[in-house]
């Protein structure tokens, strides 16, 4: 089968027709399958809606060219549509992961992440994957008979693994919280409805997983050559990029380089996106599972780049750190972007009324304990765009750096 054309749906799929259903049982749709209703409350949500103005990497107000969250997110959505409809997936549940990925990142990027988790420490810290399960869960308020979204537990579980499992079956912590805990937001939840923290996500989660990668790569190229922090030939370093940027020149002699940088980006894309492809084809044919149970209980990922591919994507990732997120300029507005958020979270604990009325807790404030309070003023950062959280700053300090 050629790359483009659609599979038919396999039996290691995620079946809408078998979900485990929601927390709070509600009727089916009479016209939607579970997981396509899914997608559609994340894209009405308030939280998806914010990521129009959160920081990718430049802070949104330095140019309408560059990528925010929720332009990255949408091109998520896109190569894992592509990839789900190429292996078979529900393409439903793929968009789902894939829209709601971000939705827990806050204002300003990685610096955002980094000043809530040192202002959280006390409470386990921040964590983005955390951070969107309480969204999703909790935080939004759209709806008459619950809070959150109340998502499929398929959705949940993709959410919260897409990355791979979070612990052992003894339930100690494994991979990125090695060494650590669970986040409470993930822990807390996953004690009231178990989502098997130690199995594998769904392929469904894995593909939204990888798409991210690539869109990362691949756009934060796009967005590094628009602001002039290196050049298409700079990239060639990279051996994946040289080929690819002599083959455009022998295809396009005469290309100005706004054209070859956009040239380069889609053979990026078109490359990681076959690489997957056909790496995951070869580990389903060899695995052979029956069933998406089976997917879980695999013990390793099935969708992921072969080890060519894997190499050169490192080496983006490696030329980016240096190139891009290193850069003094993006440096400096991300370090003045941290000051920010340190400064509203110290202000909202010394004034907790400095907040919205909503976000107060009801009844006396006083009465409300640090732990609770530091973790409500933590959602209400995280959930700020870049933007509110400028006007904030400046309705309540006399001085606020212009993050350019």
């Amino acid at each position: 089968m050629s790359v483009g054309m659609a599979a038919p749906r396999m039996t290691y799929a995620c079946d809408p027709d078998r979900s485990r259903g929601r927390l709070i049982q509600e009727p089916p749709a009479k016209t939607r399958s579970p997981f396509r209703r899914d997608c559609d409350r994340v894209i009405h949500s308030t939280a998806f809606r914010r990521l129009k103005h959160k920081t990718q990497v430049f802070v949104f107000h330095e140019g309408d060219h560059y990528r925010t969250r929720l332009s990255h997110t949408l091109e998520v959505a896109q190569i894992a549509r592509a990839l789900s409809r190429q292996l078979g997936l529900d393409e439903d549940l793929t968009e789902t992961l894939a829209l709601a990925h971000d939705l827990g990142h806050p204002p300003f990027g990685h610096a955002g992440e980094h000043a809530l988790d040192s202002c959280l420490q006390s409470l386990g810290g921040f964590d983005h994957n955390a951070q969107t399960l309480r969204l999703v869960t909790s935080l939004e308020h759209r709806y008459p008979d619950f809070d959150g979204l109340n998502l499929t537990w398929e959705s949940l579980e993709g959410i919260v693994k897409h990355n791979g499992p979070l612990t052992d079956k003894a339930g100690t912590p494994v991979g990125r919280y090695r060494g650590r805990s669970v986040p409470p937001g993930i822990s807390e939840y996953d004690g009231n409805w178990d989502l098997e923290l130690w199995s594998f996500a769904s392929l469904e989660a894995q593909v939204a997983a990888v798409s991210d990668d690539i869109a990362y790569d691949a756009h934060d190229i796009d967005d590094g050559l628009r602001a002039g922090l290196f050049t298409v030939d700079d990239l060639a370093v990279m051996p994946l990029m040289s080929g690819m940027i002599v083959d455009i020149a022998r295809r396009h002699p005469m290309l100005d380089d706004d054209r070859r940088g956009a040239e380069l980006v889609r053979e990026l894309i078109s490359y990681l996106i076959g690489a997957v492809f056909s790496e995951s084809r070869r580990r389903l044919e060899a695995a052979k599972p029956k069933s998406v149970e089976h997917v879980r209980n695999h013990g390793s990922v099935l969708i992921a780049f072969p080890p060519e591919a894997e190499e050169a994507e490192q080496m983006i990732k490696i030329f980016l750190k240096e190139r891009m997120y290193r850069h003094p300029r993006v440096m400096r507005v991300m370090s003045e972007a941290e000051s920010i958020l340190f400064d509203l979270f110290a202000r909202y604990q010394q004034s907790p009324h400095d907040m919205p009325s909503e976000w107060l807790p009801r009844g006396d404030v006083g009465a409300e304990t640090e732990t609770d309070r530091a973790r409500r003023i933590g959602n209400f950062i995280a959930g700020m765009t870049d933007r509110f959280a400028l006007t904030e700053h400046q309705r309540l300090f006399s001085s606020t750096p212009d993050l350019r």
